[in-house]
């Protein structure tokens, strides 16, 4: 699984746009911010639906994420865990101005890190990235939509034209720390 996939699917567990709309408001800010990857922090149930696409496998699965999240400056940095595995270091940034943040995904095994952009948009939060391979691209993007601090619903998608996309997967996850 790529690094960009694999660590999308794991922020979708982890992304209350509600908190993140309340903390902007507390700070007089219009866009997105660090502070708001705070919300983060804690340990979530997670059950996934996938279904058999060219770029998933149908299945269902139940795990345990928990993240370590601090911020030091600028940065607000979170060491996922997955069923007490660790699977990666994000290092995020964001300016305050607009609605997108960028995040550094650090492996365990010191191999290269990757950046992202995340968007927030009120409740709903996305992290698209794309694949080019054989001269064709391919997009994909998670999709949290959030009740509530504590629970989201999200979907995992795919295009080839950036206006029909495939369902991948659907999520639902509970904080419950």
């Amino acid at each position: 699984m790529p690094i960009k996939f694999a660590v999308a699917l794991l922020l979708a567990s982890t992304m209350p746009g509600m908190t993140a709309r309340v903390v902007a408001q507390e700070q007089g800010k219009t866009g997105a911010t660090v502070e708001h990857i705070l919300a983060y922090a804690g340990t979530w149930k997670v059950e996934t639906e996938s279904f058999a696409t060219p770029h998933s496998k149908a299945g269902h699965e139940a795990t345990t994420l928990r993240n370590d999240c601090w911020k030091s400056g600028a940065y607000v940095a979170c060491r996922q865990i997955v069923d007490n595995d660790p699977k990666i270091l994000l290092v995020f940034t964001c300016s305050g101005e607009g609605n997108t943040c960028t995040s550094y995904q650090i492996p365990p095994d010191g191999s290269d890190a990757h950046a992202a952009k995340m968007t927030i948009e009120g409740d709903r939060w996305t992290f698209p990235w794309s694949v080019t391979g054989g001269g064709k691209t391919t997009w994909f993007r998670v999709v949290n939509v959030w009740a509530s601090s504590k629970e989201i619903e999200y979907r995992q998608e795919f295009s080839t034209d950036q206006v029909h996309w495939t369902q991948m997967a659907v999520g639902h996850e509970v904080k419950t720390e």
